[in-house]
């Protein structure tokens, strides 16, 4: 399936401007002091949860942890994907500091709800300098098996192999630059692809013929095309994400600002599909770099039957030491 309810949110325990991600992410800005940014966060981070669980969707929310100092741990997507066949995947992060969310602890909480049967731990490709960064490297059509993906430091063509080959994926690749004519970190700043609708900022992709075959690769697949401007992807209008809300309908999540940006026309192809639910992440974005899409991991595993579930008591998810909060 394209699209899912469950879905793995982190809450931030020092929530700053990356310095270690700076370099690559120019959509990342640095005007707060770590106090204030974490106090902004903590209030954005929640009342977007609340606003997806009021439209259906199904949060686990896990807290962050006080050491080490992981600043970018409230974007999970980029470390670990699940898939419909039971497989999770562990990726390779470029900043230090990054390598650090990947966190086992949350893997059973995770497998508390959801049946895994395969690990898979690509984070190896670490000392040889091959990044991949899960869903933020790759915008995935998961019906169609295939990935789209921008050439960036932080995608490397080795492990996005890999992970083709393991997952039976087929790859468009293309380069992808801002309105400053920078390299474009991560696909997901100015694409998404849901299960009838792809939001892509064509004007980004540098190449005619790899433009051509993204539009043709899209259409291929029965995607209408929302195509928005560098202007809207520096507001975040690429980043945003399909879930299913009550009774499955489809929800797009992205932010208010995202929303802001987009035209009425845009917006009336959007809600052909969807019902939007604005994120109000407006420091998240600035300080992050990241905005809504960046905050969520989908959960694709199998649910565990009631049998096999396993039930924390209702005390257990209230201590502070423990990472999963109801």
């Amino acid at each position: 399936m394209q699209t899912t309810k469950h879905i793995l949110m982190v809450r931030p325990t020092h929530f700053t401007s990356n310095p270690d991600t700076a370099g690559s992410n120019t959509f990342q800005h640095s005007d707060m002091t770590p106090e204030q940014a974490q106090e902004a966060a903590v209030k954005e981070f929640d009342e977007y949860v609340a606003l997806l669980r009021e439209a259906g969707v199904d949060v686990m929310v896990i807290q962050d942890r006080q050491v080490p100092h992981t600043p970018d741990s409230i974007f999970p997507n980029n470390w670990i994907t699940t898939h419909d066949d039971g497989t999770v995947i562990l990726y390779p992060m470029e900043a230090l500091n990054r390598r650090l969310e990947r966190r086992r602890d949350i893997l059973e909480c995770i497998g508390e709800r959801f049946d895994i049967s395969s690990l898979m731990d690509f984070s190896s490709y670490e000392s040889k300098e091959y990044f991949l960064e899960g869903t933020g490297s790759m915008v995935l059509d998961r019906d169609n098996q295939i990935a789209y993906v921008c050439r960036s430091s932080r995608s490397h063509e080795m492990v996005e192999g890999a992970f083709a080959k393991v997952m039976g994926y087929s790859t468009v690749w293309f380069t992808a630059v801002d309105k400053h004519n920078m390299p474009i970190y991560h696909t997901n700043v100015m694409m998404h692809v849901g299960d009838k609708m792809a939001v892509v900022c064509l004007e980004s992709i540098l190449s005619p013929y790899e433009r051509k075959a993204v539009v043709q690769s899209l259409e291929k697949s029965g995607k209408e095309i929302v195509d928005i401007t560098l202007d809207q992807v520096e507001h975040f209008a690429g980043n945003c994400i399909e879930l299913k809300g009550h009774k499955d309908q489809p929800i797009l999540a992205l932010s208010r600002q995202a929303w802001g940006s987009l035209s009425k026309s845009q917006q009336e192809q959007i809600l052909k599909y969807v019902t939007p639910v604005q994120a109000p992440v407006e420091t998240i974005e600035r300080l992050g770099g990241g905005g809504a899409r960046c905050m969520v991991a989908e959960i694709h595993l199998p649910l565990r039957t009631p049998s096999q579930a396993i039930v924390l008591p209702e005390e257990h998810t209230r201590q502070d030491d423990s990472p999963y909060l109801a």
